[in-house]
């Protein structure tokens, strides 16, 4: 006999599934009548499981992308996005199985899964307006990056993965009770059901969903189909009424509030399958016309309309003036970008050094596009050469002989340099690809009273540089909180300890000395990062978790 209690099994992603959907027997399937036979019974709880695991993991990969603008996408992000999804799951098929009690019949069952539909398609399209309502005050609260996001992620997406959960051992309970004497074979069907659509909304998310209709469009997509399965059970159970109350009475309600906070609508000027792209003008701050890109939540680049050589960003500035200072009499003649973002480094140095030789490797071609549409960047100048690859896949693929006097990486994921670009093996690439007297330098975001993954990175450098050192501009000496550090490598150090602006900006910069980096480096004797162990994420946990930063 069958027992409810033992209907919540989980499947891939929580949900059981099947594909065998129908037999031949010939089913009488009309709207508003129960469905005679067995065969379209098989179909329509093996539909519904399939096409509600689908739209469950279309907005767990969405969500990430939904909430990038606002908090960034790192691996907190992501794992607080798959445990609150998975939580929510977890909850649904407990009730799910609550609901799907023995006394339960098909016409209850349907109107339950129904009701259930109906709600998940209700709190997924509220989670567009609550995002732009609740953000703020989460996120300028003091709870910290890692817990605001953690609630954050819990209010938008909870309730929907919730109410989604309910569906499947419903479903599964009602489509038993179609076929008693073929359980076993109707349990493996409804896991193989679930499993596959998890599988299709995997990849329907990522490769079509996000980028053609981008995050927004997706979660309005998955709300419709919700709402869309809510109505055709609703119909079936001949209690449409109570669903289409449920549906319309909140959905109208949310449609007028989101559009009067214009909460459907992308924040994303640009959305590329990397990155929410903005823009916003800078001229109020500069006094001239000037304009900055944001990358999700981050500022990447400013750049001047008039004057390229005129750089806001102070470890941008520092680059150019310590490439000035190290490589005087024998200027750079070959540099390499990591990481392309606005362009504001070659857009200056093609003004400053019309002989000079660049090439930007820039993962995102849409970030590139976005620049010369935005920040006038001429992406086909005769001296600049643009490979839209991963920084070190497209280093290792240059001719072994192309040397470069300035190597700048300047790529980020959230606030942290991607961690296969900061490993010994990446390094030992690097040193072998500096001329005589080249140099490689690197920001670095981290705490100024304990930097810890600062510390992992110049332990990891000395292994294949003779010289490391960190600068950080006079402003920021006595910061304790977030500072943004210049790293320099290379295979002789810098005379000075101090260097002034020539250009530009008036601003200074110091050197940490020596003596004290090497103290503060063998107390906290900190990890060498390497392709097998680059805990980056880990070591920037204070940063991440402390508030207001």
């Amino acid at each position: 006999m069958y027992n409810c209690r033992i209907v919540p099994i989980l499947g891939i992603r929580g949900f059981p599934m099947g594909t065998s959907w129908y037999n031949r027997r010939s089913p009488d399937f009309r709207f508003g009548r129960p469905i005679q036979g067995t065969s379209m019974t098989a179909f329509a709880f093996t539909a519904a499981v399939f096409l509600t695991a689908a739209g469950a993991l279309v907005l767990e990969i969405v969500a990430a992308r939904l909430i990038a603008p606002y908090v960034g996408m790192s691996l907190y992000t992501w794992t607080a996005i798959i445990a609150i999804v998975l939580a929510g799951l977890s909850i649904g098929h407990w009730l799910g199985g609550r609901l799907a009690g023995p006394d339960v019949g098909r016409a209850e069952g349907v109107r339950r899964t129904a009701l259930a539909l109906a709600a998940a398609a209700v709190t997924t399209l509220a989670s567009l307006p609550l995002l732009r309502l609740v953000s703020g005050p989460l996120l300028s609260g003091g709870l910290g990056a890692v817990t605001a996001v953690v609630v954050l992620t819990a209010v938008l997406f909870l309730l929907p993965s919730l109410f989604v959960g309910i569906v499947s051992p419903l479903a599964t309970k009602l489509a038993i009770d179609a076929e008693p004497d073929q359980a076993g074979r109707v349990l493996g069907r409804m896991f193989a059901a679930g499993a596959g659509g998890s599988i299709f909304g995997t990849l329907a998310a990522g490769y079509l969903f996000i980028s053609w209709v981008g995050a927004t469009g997706t979660v309005i997509a998955v709300a419709v189909l919700y709402a869309t399965l809510a109505a055709a059970f609703g119909l079936w159970s001949r209690r449409w009424a109570a669903v289409l109350a449920v549906l319309v009475l909140p959905g109208a309600g949310l449609a007028a509030w989101g559009n009067t906070l214009a909460a459907y609508r992308s924040p994303c000027q640009v959305e590329s399958d990397y990155f929410c792209i903005r823009f916003d003008d800078f001229s109020a701050m500069s006094g001239r016309p000037s304009r900055l890109m944001v990358l999700d939540h981050l500022v990447h680049s400013i750049n001047d309309r008039d004057d390229p050589a005129l750089l806001y960003s102070p470890y941008v500035h520092f680059v150019d003036e310590i490439a000035d200072l190290r490589l005087a009499g024998h200027r750079a003649t070959r540099a390499y970008f990591i990481g392309g973002g606005g362009y504001t480094l070659p857009r200056a140095w093609a003004r400053l050094h019309p002989d000079m030789k660049m090439t930007v490797a820039e993962l995102d071609p849409a970030v590139t596009q976005a620049a010369a549409d935005r920040m006038w960047l001429d992406p086909k100048a005769d001296n600049l050469r643009i490979l839209h690859q991963d920084a070190r896949r497209a280093l290792t693929a240059l001719d072994r002989s192309e040397r470069f006097d300035v190597v700048f990486g300047d790529a980020f994921h959230d606030i942290a340099v991607p961690a296969h670009l900061v490993t010994r093996e990446f390094h030992g690439e690097l040193a072998a690809r500096l001329s005589e007297g080249g140099f490689y330098a690197v920001n670095v975001v981290d705490l100024g009273s304990d930097p810890r993954f600062l510390f992992a990175l110049v332990k990891t450098l000395r292994l294949d540089f003779p010289a490391v050192e960190v600068w950080k501009t006079l402003d920021e000496m006595d910061e304790t909180g977030r500072v943004t550090f210049i790293v320099l490598a290379s295979a002789r150090p810098t005379p000075e300890t101090r260097v002034a602006s020539l250009r530009g900006l008036a601003r200074a910069w110091s050197r940490w000395p020596e003596n004290d980096l090497d103290r503060r480096l063998a107390a906290v004797d900190p990890p060498v990062l390497t392709d097998d162990h680059a805990p980056v994420e880990r070591l920037l946990s204070r940063l991440l978790r402390a508030p207001d930063i």
